[in-house]
């Protein structure tokens, strides 16, 4: 994986964490064009990046690394949960946001977490990330609803569960509000994937709102 940070305490640190507890950090950035030309260099599975560095920001940074590598995850690094940049890194197709004072063993599982494809996401903290930022005031970079496929692809079903996946269920309350085995839901949260080119939890949070399946406040 990839630290891109600007702060060097910040990179030494969550190093000396992660390889602590056997995850390999290949390679170290201190600004987002040097985490751009890392990240192309060392093919990482994960980056860790601070989302407010100096030239190049951690927006732009993912973004391009994301480009060039789909399969590549980005966790955004912040300071405080509400940052609207966070949301619009989250609709660039980030796969979930750290504070920075996380705590070692939630750093560790949140970089195995990612790494196996899934979302890292705190439902309540990223609902209210979305409520604020999805309808208006879209930091730029954040692509427009229209960039997705027509919901009208989906099947009732699927309809229902991304409208539930919204609102921050995880597959195991899916499975308990829809009467389903979590078996039967992993595959319509497949399907839902599949059919609008959504990379995972985050990007599906996002698109529900800016679709209006769930609205601020509502439930």
């Amino acid at each position: 994986m990839l630290i891109a940070d600007d702060q060097a305490l910040v990179r030494v640190g969550f190093r000396l964490i992660l390889t602590a507890r056997g995850i390999d950090v290949a390679g170290e950035a201190a600004d987002g064009a040097e985490a751009v030309a890392e990240a192309h260099r060392l093919v990482p599975d994960v980056v860790l990046m601070d989302i407010r560095m100096p030239g190049m920001d951690g927006l732009e940074a993912a973004r391009r690394v994301l480009a060039h590598d789909p399969r590549c995850r980005v966790i955004m690094l912040t300071t405080f949960d509400l940052d609207r940049y966070v949301y619009a890194a989250l609709a660039l197709g980030a796969s979930g946001f750290l504070l920075k004072d996380v705590t070692p063993e939630h750093l560790a599982a949140a970089v195995r977490l990612v790494g196996t494809g899934d979302a890292l996401l705190a439902p309540s903290i990223t609902r209210r990330l979305v409520e604020r930022f999805a309808a208006a005031d879209r930091a730029p970079g954040a692509p427009p609803a229209a960039v997705h496929s027509d919901l009208a692809a989906l099947t009732p079903r699927e309809l229902e569960v991304l409208t539930l996946m919204g609102r921050g269920l995880s597959n195991a309350e899916l499975a308990y509000a829809l009467t389903l085995s979590e078996a039967t839901v992993k595959t319509h949260v497949a399907r839902i994937f599949a059919k609008l080119a959504l990379r995972d939890r985050a990007q599906a949070v996002v698109l529900a709102y800016e679709t209006g399946l769930v609205r601020p406040g509502g439930e």
